[in-house]
């Protein structure tokens, strides 16, 4: 049985259907013991990001082969449990790095001309021509320079910006030029996130870091909501310490609405930046190929975890 805990469907699970019994509740990631429970027959489980597959999860699916993956961060997936478990987990990383990176450069866009002020403004009835700012030319800093980071890279290129990036574990980009973390917030103009949430990258955008931005520096995050101090950052928008930031993620999903709903130069999006129909249809065909092969004993080709086979 295949057990899908969040919202992840499309054509290409219909592939499944006629072999595999497929189980669908959409919920299910907000009740542990009834993920825990369902679990115990199903051989294949299917989640997006809210799904916490904790090692008692896994303990619960005796039966489990595969876990899939739709999406990118696996930080909500306790890959080593699934390696000692002799469970196989899948994602198709990469699939939705041009959907990111998209509205990455739109988010930053929308902040440098001040679209929702604009709009706003408008709406009332009002006619105010403020000016606002061109991307080209201007310094982009990258923090995170996997597959989302390039990707953003790639589409910066007709902007002619400098291109500039924080990551400890790239070398030698084509078009970045790789710096330290303190450096690429003092020269950017935009900066974008693009880093998982881990011990070290988390609360690294703080009260500290963003009084190392210039003043008419926006800020666009697309990573992990645990990356900023939240707070650090209502109080740096409202004092302008910087000029804008954006947010598609945020510390606690979906998030409790508070102070920063309120403040005007910052943009809230809901955890859309890699969904869109063309990203959805590559990410669920490599889930549905990847899934298909690990139940048929085969070897899986978008293996995550340390197995890509699975030893039940």
């Amino acid at each position: 049985m295949i057990l899908i805990s969040e919202d992840v469907w499309g054509t290409p699970f219909q592939k499944l259907e006629g072999s595999f019994p497929i189980v669908r509740n959409d919920d299910l990631w907000n009740n542990v013991d009834e993920l825990k429970s369902a679990l115990k027959d199903a051989t294949a489980l299917v989640v997006r990001n809210r799904t916490k597959v904790t090692a008692d999860v896994i303990a619960a699916a005796p039966k489990l082969k595969v876990i899939a993956r739709a999406g990118v961060g696996l930080d909500n997936i306790d890959i080593k449990a699934a390696d000692a478990a002799g469970v196989v987990v899948v994602a198709g990383l990469g699939a939705n790095a041009v959907s990111v990176g998209e509205l990455t450069l739109g988010l930053a866009l929308s902040l440098l001309r001040n679209v929702p002020g604009h709009d706003q403004v408008t709406r009332e009835g009002n006619w105010i021509r403020t000016p606002g700012r061109e991307l080209s030319g201007l310094t982009w800093g990258l923090l995170g320079c996997g597959a989302t980071g390039l990707a953003t890279a790639k589409l910066l290129q007709g902007f002619q910006c400098k291109m500039i990036g924080f990551d400890p574990y790239a070398k030698n980009l084509s078009g970045i030029e790789l710096k330290s973390f303190e450096d690429v917030l003092k020269e950017s103009d935009v900066i974008s996130i693009h880093m998982p949430s881990t011990p070290e990258t988390n609360g690294s955008i703080n009260a500290a870091t963003l009084k190392l931005m210039k003043p008419d520096a926006v800020l666009v995050n697309v990573g992990r909501g645990e990356v900023i101090n939240e707070a650090d950052l209502i109080e740096a928008l409202k004092s302008k310490v910087i000029a804008g930031a954006a947010l598609d993620v945020r510390a606690q999903e979906p998030p409790v609405k508070g102070e920063m709903e309120q403040i005007a130069n910052l943009i809230l999006t809901p955890h859309v930046a890699g969904i869109t129909k063309e990203s959805q249809l590559r990410i669920n065909e490599i889930l549905v190929s990847n899934i298909m092969k690990v139940l048929n004993n085969e070897v899986a080709t978008h293996a995550v975890g340390a197995i890509k086979e699975s030893t039940k």
